[in-house]
């Protein structure tokens, strides 16, 4: 039986269902989604153009992919840079019970609508559970830990109940509260952080520019170098860092940073990561 949405923003004193495990992408608990649901457009990206909800060529009939080993040289970048952050095995096994989509065509069109509802869901939980853990933040945490139980409470719902959410409510609900963090944290680091929120960096030489604690969300740093920056409690939430060289830089302690991010950026064994993501296979 499902339960009632809890409100926005309600206090809470248990600790949130999802755990970490559960915004991490478990391919073998998933029928395939990203590769059925998500359109590519034939480009730099991807070698093919596919809409939504019509399988990947790639695709095998147990959900695996069949080039997965060569994407990078086969044409397909764009799919070693996505991360469903867990979107695709919680409507595979909950929303859908498990009911695989090739065994039931009826729900691929579902399927196609509320897997990027559900991917959402899971980006926003990513860095709101970041947001509760941020110690200058705690005056927020109540606040941010009530949010993490309405998501949570929304992505055990049905699809039909997915469909039905406003998201644009929600995400707005969730991007106070991580403006509100981050400020909070950033002038705890320094009380006059740099601000590039929203800048184009495009291709810039950053490597002498401090960012300690920089605003930088939704900044353009496609091909900029930041080579040995300290990125220490920057807020990165958004930023484009395609091709971004990253070697050297310390991003251990950077705001709201996703695997998606790193994935698409340039680094090599020097550069600091936070501990809950993962150094890609393909930086040197």
């Amino acid at each position: 039986m499902l339960r009632p949405l809890r409100k926005i923003g309600s206090p809470v004193t248990a600790t949130p269902r999802t755990q970490p495990d559960d915004l991490r992408a478990d391919c073998g608990a998933c029928f395939g989604l990203c590769c059925l649901a998500l359109p590519f457009t034939r480009s730099s990206d991807f070698a093919l153009t596919k809409p939504a909800g019509t399988p990947c060529p790639n695709l095998a009939g147990d959900h695996r992919c069949t080039v997965h080993s060569g994407l990078r040289d086969r044409g397909f970048t764009g799919c070693t840079v996505y991360e469903c952050l867990g979107a695709g095995q919680k409507l595979s096994q909950h929303t859908f019970g498990g009911r695989d989509w090739r065994a039931h065509p009826e729900l691929v069109p579902v399927m196609t609508a509320a897997y990027p509802v559900m991917r959402h869901l899971h980006e926003l939980l990513w860095h709101l559970r970041h947001a509760a853990a941020l110690q200058p933040a705690a005056s927020v945490r109540d606040r941010v830990t009530g949010m993490i139980a309405t998501l949570d409470d929304l992505t055990l719902q049905d699809a039909d109940t997915l469909l039905a959410a406003d998201l644009p409510a929600l995400h707005a609900a969730a991007a106070e509260l991580l403006r509100t963090a981050s400020r909070l944290v950033r002038h705890h680091e320094n009380p006059r952080p740099p601000d590039h929120a929203r800048a184009d960096l495009t291709g810039r030489d950053l490597r002498r520019t401090g960012l300690r604690a920089a605003d930088l969300r939704g900044a353009l740093l496609i091909g900029a170098d930041l080579t040995g920056v300290d990125l220490g409690h920057a807020d990165l939430l958004g930023a484009d860092l395609r091709a971004t060289v990253l070697n050297g830089a310390d991003l251990s302690s950077a705001l709201f940073l996703t695997q998606p991010q790193i994935n698409a950026a340039r680094g090599d064994a020097a550069t600091g990561l936070p501990a809950d993501l993962t150094r890609p296979p393909h930086w040197s």
